[in-house]
């Protein structure tokens, strides 16, 4: 498949088909909402859906990753579209925002787990006390941040055990909302758990603004 640049930010909307949250427009009032990700290996629909459902609750997001320049998307294992790093990771704190998005795909919380100032961006909102959505493979960079330890969710299956060795009670919903700890964690397994997922978030976060 060859990669096309798609832009995210106020313009294009791939693959969000409009309907998961119905009369919430403008429920995030502004907030400023990080999607955190590495250059290679996100699950394209896992950025692109969360990021239009912000967007059409009037959240602000802003795309955080580890370097600067194109981050690569996938579908599945097939190279999708790339879009514009807003900001580099080890140059904004967590303060800067209100909430957190970690969408998924394999290879992109595998690349995550090994960059300190990524791992440090995630645990920081949880000290703060900041709402935190994830998905799919990306609750794999909560374990590697040392934040699922009495804490419930989901995930993709294969992460079960490494969850479950760190402490977090795994369970198979389609979304969990853990609020027993420092902060609102909002989890689900797949793709095909989105607008569960997308509707979820956006009723967490604006509770917790």
């Amino acid at each position: 498949m060859t990669s096309a640049s798609a832009t995210l930010p106020g313009r294009r909307l791939l693959g969000f088909n409009g309907g998961y949250l119905p009369g919430m427009a403008n429920e995030l009032q502004g907030q400023r909402i990080a999607f955190l990700m590495a250059t290679e290996g996100v699950e394209q629909v896992e950025l692109t859906d969360p990021w239009a459902a912000v967007e059409k609750a009037g959240g602000k997001p802003t795309l955080v990753s580890t370097e600067t320049g194109q981050i690569q998307a996938f579908d599945h294992l097939d190279k999708a579209d790339t879009f514009p790093v807003d900001a580099v990771v080890a140059d904004v704190p967590a303060a800067d925002f209100d909430a957190l998005i970690l969408p998924g795909g394999v290879a992109n919380p595998d690349n995550l787990r090994t960059n300190e100032a990524a791992v440090k961006f995630i645990a920081d909102f949880f000290t703060e006390g900041k709402p935190v959505a994830a998905i799919c493979h990306a609750p794999w960079t909560l374990v590697e941040a040392g934040v699922v330890s009495g804490r419930t969710l989901t995930s993709f299956p294969s992460i079960k055990t490494d969850i479950t060795n760190a402490g977090g009670t795994w369970t198979d919903h389609e979304v969990v909302v853990c609020a027993g700890g420092p902060n609102t964690l909002i989890t689900s397994r797949n793709p095909g758990d989105l607008p569960a997922f997308c509707s979820t978030l956006v009723t967490q976060f604006a509770a917790a603004k």
